[in-house]
């Protein structure tokens, strides 16, 4: 707890000085879910409300709905749909553009005695609309997480994930940057505590992650 409350006064702090759309710490709600629904099939779902402040100047919102399939305890495989709403203006006015996107994951994890290592494969179709104007594109995504318990209750994670745009010369899109902390609430509620650094083509943006994280067994015993 005493944690939490040392994060939070560092974000108070640094919002209290910033200026601009890059230099604000902004923040992500988020919702995780995962539901197994037989021995090898889980459903995933996912909503993030995303602000350019703690809790002010939206920048995006995402829903999303997968079905998982687990070949076996290292590998897994994906396919999913979201839909993003996303503001591109920082402050007043709105330019908002909307995705409908299509993605397919290949999840495979190694362990070593406690530390789990998982790497993300995401292949992924974007239908975007901007105004009346319709585009699509298509995206790499490659995530390595680490997890690693310290407590009974207590986890740590890093993660690092970078963003290609296959359609263009200039692939590199995103870098994202993070860490943070699970805490078990019971056996199917986590909560995530962390911190995000999005390195752009021309920008850093810093970003406080506040989660929940439902994991749930419909499966016949």
């Amino acid at each position: 707890m005493r944690l939490f409350l040392s994060i939070v006064c560092i974000v108070i702090m640094q919002t209290s000085f910033s200026q601009n759309s890059s230099d604000k710490l902004g923040n992500w709600y988020m919702y995780n879910g995962s539901h197994k629904v037989s021995e090898k099939w889980k459903i995933q779902t996912m909503a993030h409300f995303r602000y350019y402040e703690l809790s002010t100047n939206f920048q995006q919102e995402i829903y999303r709905l997968a079905a998982n399939y687990s070949l076996h305890k290292k590998l897994n495989f994906s396919l999913g749909y979201s839909y993003v709403t996303t503001d591109f203006l920082f402050g007043d006015g709105s330019t908002n553009v909307f995705e409908n996107r299509i993605y397919e994951d290949i999840n495979y994890s190694n362990f070593f005695n406690k530390l789990k290592l998982r790497h993300r494969f995401r292949f992924e179709h974007r239908f975007i609309k901007a105004n009346t104007i319709n585009n699509e594109s298509h995206w790499f995504r490659y995530d390595l997480n680490a997890n690693y318990p310290i407590s009974k209750n207590w986890s740590i994670y890093a993660f690092n994930e970078i963003f290609l745009n296959m359609d263009k010369s200039k692939r590199f899109v995103h870098n994202w940057t993070g860490f943070g902390f699970l805490h078990q609430l019971n056996k199917n509620l986590k909560l995530n505590l962390g911190y995000l650094n999005i390195k752009l083509p021309d920008e850093n943006q810093k970003r406080i992650l506040l989660g929940i994280i439902l994991n749930t067994n419909h499966s016949k015993k």
